[in-house]
């Protein structure tokens, strides 16, 4: 560990943290900073921003294990890691400005020799998805770097979002509950630099963990604009007690738990079906036109459900033939139920149909019968889960029972629409 050596590019909110953290975790750390006001700040161990814990996290390792310096050449001298944590605002067009840490990269590619024999960059400023594939690696193979080429590269290239809370940034840093990692390969070094950390290390691709980042903020942003857009609805409809309303739903135990039970509702499928959920949107949102207010989130809901199905069946009708035979696993709605109404399964048989597909067997654990005989849709039933795989070219998961990860789906084409772990 002592050997190694760590480099952060940009000492605000993000970087001060990162390289602080990694300090007291006894890692001898360069901070490069361009702002020299803020680097001699930092210097005497004094933060220019609040961050609990910080600035006394700054005065143990200033100068022991920390050291900040005005000179890119001295940050990148001998370094294993560098770290980039510099800031992509928002441009006029509301597109990130990237082109901070594209003359970072530059400055860096031209210096890449004084560096440790392939050095790993690490992007760690929140960047949208597909920019370290389609910006960086081309940008640093234009100035005649190998990048990610494995044995022969001249560096590694990487993206680590992080998941930092203003005000808790410093302990959320030294004690994670995940660490994502976006490489072409699960880099040694940085399960060496992340090992005190005591986390799980998440590596993916690049283009996963850039849209990690995205996918954890803006779930975030739509919890918080789903939640005054229903306060809204209660305004409108008048007489509600919008305060309790909320602590009630908050009692809900599927919000309890670790895992919260909650996640299984924020994760994508056929959309949802069953007998409350679709009705009971389509209810409130109708409610509140009659009222006079718009309900932009709710509108949206509804329509988002029904264009996934049919954004899979077109995908679906482009990839395979029309003569093909199409298995469809599950038929109720959700795992551990036969309730069929409003089935996504009826929906996606439907379209099928519709689209020109003939040949199409079906089967779920338990609601076989039941959808059978409500529904005598003009297909085929299998007894098990094995004879109607054997039986298919193609198999489309429609309902996420477990049984369906057991299944040998070797030769065939599948659409696990429900994302499944097969």
């Amino acid at each position: 560990m002592k050997s190694v050596k760590i480099t952060v590019i940009g000492l605000g909110f993000v970087g001060l943290t990162t390289a602080v953290g990694f300090a007291k975790k006894g890692f001898t750390t360069f901070g490069y900073e361009i702002d020299q006001v803020k680097a001699k700040l930092l210097q005497k161990g004094q933060i220019p921003f609040f961050e609990e814990g910080l600035q006394e996290g700054l005065q143990d390792v200033i100068e022991k294990k920390f050291f900040i310096t005005n000179s890119l050449e001295d940050a990148l001298r001998d370094s294993d890691v560098v770290f980039y944590c510099i800031g992509t605002p928002m441009n006029k067009e509301g597109f990130a400005d990237l082109s901070f840490l594209i003359t970072s990269l530059k400055e860096t590619a031209s210096l890449i020799k004084i560096c440790k024999p392939k050095p790993t960059l690490i992007i760690k400023s929140t960047i949208p998805p597909s920019t370290s594939q389609e910006v960086f690696i081309p940008l640093l193979k234009t100035l005649g770097l190998k990048v990610n080429m494995g044995d022969s590269s001249d560096c590694f290239l990487a993206n680590n979002p992080e998941f930092l809370r203003e005000g808790f940034a410093y302990q959320d840093f030294l004690n994670p509950d995940r660490i994502v990692v976006g490489s072409s390969q699960e880099l040694e070094i940085i399960k060496k630099i992340y090992a005190p950390f005591n986390a799980p290390i998440i590596f993916t691709n690049l283009n996963s963990a850039e849209f990690i980042k995205y996918l954890s903020n803006t779930t975030l942003a739509m919890q918080i604009s789903f939640a005054n857009e229903m306060s809204m609805i209660a305004e409108k409809i008048g007489n509600i007690d919008i305060q309790l309303s909320f602590q009630v739903l908050h009692q809900d135990k599927r919000f309890h738990g670790s895992p919260a039970n909650i996640t299984s509702y924020i994760y994508p499928g056929l959309g949802f079906g069953g007998y409350c959920l679709p009705k009971d949107t389509l209810a409130l949102h109708k409610k509140s036109q009659e009222k006079g207010f718009d309900t932009k989130i709710l509108k949206g809901i509804i329509e988002t459900n029904e264009r996934i199905l049919t954004f899979y069946l077109e995908k679906i009708s482009q990839e395979v033939s029309k003569d093909a035979k199409i298995g469809i696993l599950g038929l109720s709605f959700k795992p551990g139920s036969d309730d069929v109404r409003d089935s996504k399964s009826k929906s996606l048989i439907d379209g099928l149909l519709e689209r020109g597909f003939k040949n199409i067997i079906a089967y779920d654990p338990i609601a076989n019968d039941v959808f059978k005989q409500i529904y005598a849709l003009p297909i085929c039933y299998t007894k098990t889960s094995k004879e109607l795989v054997d039986a298919c070219d193609v198999c489309i998961i429609a309902t996420a029972w477990e049984e369906f990860t057991q299944c040998n789906f070797t030769d065939k084409k599948v659409y696990n629409l429900r994302f499944l772990k097969l």
